[in-house]
């Protein structure tokens, strides 16, 4: 008990109260996310109209149903994780529990955090898609980042829970629904932009020959250089993956005391797409 680090019970403290806290405040920000969406809604009505307004208002209602989604995922991940707690702390408080399985708690925090964080930024990105300050392409990635979350959250959850647990079936059907309100999101901003940029398709019936073929010319320029720029960011995206990858490494083998090889990052994205015949 002397040798015993004088921090290790504030530690334990500290991760049995992180759980909960975590817990709660991603539940609040889904709340506060379904109240902002709600305003959005209002504002869209008052502001735009037409194919606007049945853009913003399809894609808000997606978002709406996606967070009412997550919302019901965190409340059974949490009568999942006392469930979990409860069967395996024995004589044990809570917080020894905890700080026993420092690792799993750690990553249940961390899941906690991303579907908060996914849901927060989600609502944000949709903010600025209705105010025509955004871009389409965020919002779907932010849809994409909310299923990945919650996957995690559903594998943290279940690497401790009983294969025959109610709650881990229930958060497995959640799961599931989530992917398929974050796919319904996506469907949504895409169908939405193709309404969006089809209404303001330029209109060339009155140009010159002249004009035409500047036009042409130019837009094949601005080709090129999104195909460059393209290029270019497929590489830097992968540098940034296989970074991910290496501090995850990292992470690992500090937590287990031993090296762990990083996993090879997946070459499919790198591979430059063939270019459109050019005339």
């Amino acid at each position: 008990q002397e040798l015993r680090p004088k921090s290790l019970d504030i530690r334990q403290e500290e991760l049995g109260d992180m759980v909960e806290k975590e817990m709660a405040s991603t539940s609040e920000a889904i709340e506060d996310a379904v109240r902002r969406i709600e305003e959005m809604m209002s504002q869209a009505r008052n502001e735009s109209s037409g194919v606007k307004l049945e853009v913003n208002e399809r894609i808000l209602n997606s978002c709406t149903d996606l967070m009412k989604a997550i919302r019901l995922l965190v409340m059974t991940s949490t009568h999942l994780q006392k469930e979990i707690v409860e069967s395996g702390r024995g004589a044990a408080t809570t917080q020894e529990f905890y700080a026993k399985n420092s690792r799993w708690t750690e990553g249940l925090i961390s899941a906690s955090k991303a579907v908060g964080w996914g849901a927060t930024q989600l609502v944000e990105s949709a903010d600025r898609v209705v105010l025509h300050t955004g871009k389409y392409e965020e919002l779907i990635v932010c849809s994409h980042e909310i299923a990945a979350s919650t996957a995690q959250l559903v594998a943290a959850s279940k690497v401790k829970a009983e294969k025959s647990s109610r709650n881990l079936g229930r958060l497995q059907e959640c799961s599931r629904n989530v992917n398929e309100m974050a796919a319904n999101v996506v469907a949504s901003t895409k169908s939405g932009q193709e309404q969006i940029e089809e209404k303001d398709t330029m209109d060339f019936s009155g140009m010159s020959l002249i004009k035409l073929k500047k036009e042409e010319m130019e837009t094949q320029v601005k080709v090129l250089e999104l195909e460059k720029r393209l290029e270019g960011e497929r590489v830097r995206l992968g540098e940034l993956r296989k970074q991910h990858y290496a501090l995850a490494g990292a992470y690992d083998a500090a937590e287990d005391g031993e090296a762990k090889p990083a996993p090879a990052p997946r070459r499919g994205i790198l591979k430059k797409p063939p270019l459109a015949q050019k005339p």
